[in-house]
């Protein structure tokens, strides 16, 4: 998937970029089969895992550009879509971030995310914005949204040293959408650029159904609550998870036979209790 990603990039030739690729401890095995002969490419190797945001956090340390772009190993992208999202922040320096139309690979022309929906502070969900349509051209100009999309956002450097690094203990999931809240609550926009297309092939390192997701998922949706909400909300939405959420996920998991989701659901509630779980997740 990286070599993909790789010749993909080598098409993009309209402006000057350098490739950081992090690998988050995955293993001679792998390392050994990039193809590291493209002259802008840069490996970093990490000697443990450090999730989504700490490998990210470790690329961006690297980086010297004046914008940043993180991108998921698992795309492939349009030749222009580089300089049609150094525009949107070339053109409003009041934009903090800025996401591109992103569709999905194994459904073709399918959308994936065309900016999002405000995140529920009760249930703390939120949905992308064309998600399942087929793109016919409907979305035509820069929109803002609350929140960037961690498969594929570009930031301007100047405004990661104002808001500081992602938060390393989400690991997986939900650190995008802290990320993009801190940095509206420094005074910033998200924008959506539809110009710039990315393809996506979902859940591709995770598993699309894994247990490893239905923790993170779980686990993060809280601590953000915890995080970014003030009190009177945080107990509104306690309630919520304590009354609905909770009992009809554990019934659902339960009914299905689904037995180590339930264990991983219950060990994202008890991390959030104690800070502790009975699993090891994070390896």
């Amino acid at each position: 998937m990286t070599n993909d990603l790789l010749k993909s990039l080598d098409q993009v030739t309209e402006l000057c970029f350098e490739i950081i690729i992090v690998d988050n401890n995955s293993g001679d095995e792998d390392v050994n089969q990039l193809d590291l002969s493209y002259s802008r490419v840069k490996l970093i190797k990490s000697q443990r895992n450090l999730g989504f945001a700490g490998g990210n956090n470790l690329g961006i340390q690297a980086a010297s550009g004046k914008y940043i772009l993180l991108l998921n190993n698992d795309t492939l992208v349009e030749p222009d879509f580089l300089i049609r999202l150094v525009e949107v922040l070339e053109n409003d320096s009041s934009i903090g971030a800025v996401s591109p139309l992103i569709t999905y690979t194994e459904l073709p022309g399918i959308i994936q995310y065309a900016g999002f929906t405000a995140m529920n502070p009760f249930t703390l969900r939120m949905k992308a914005i064309g998600n399942g349509q087929k793109d016919v051209g409907q979305f035509t100009k820069v929109e803002e949204t609350p929140f960037a999309h961690g498969c594929a956002m570009m930031l301007p450097a100047r405004v990661i040293k104002q808001v500081g690094l992602m938060e390393e203990r989400y690991f997986l999931y939900y650190e995008e959408h802290d990320w993009s809240r801190r940095i509206t609550k420094a005074g910033y926009k998200i924008a959506f650029q539809p110009k710039s297309k990315v393809y996506h092939k979902e859940s591709v390192s995770t598993g699309k159904n894994s247990t490893l997701k239905t923790y993170f998922i779980n686990r993060n949706r809280i601590f953000y609550m915890r995080r970014n909400y003030n009190a009177l909300t945080r107990f509104i939405s306690m309630l919520y998870l304590l009354c609905i959420s909770i009992p009809t996920n554990t019934c659902r998991y339960w009914f299905a036979k689904e037995h180590k989701h339930l264990s991983a659901y219950w060990d994202a509630i008890l991390w959030n209790l104690t800070g502790k779980t009975k699993k090891k997740w994070i390896f």
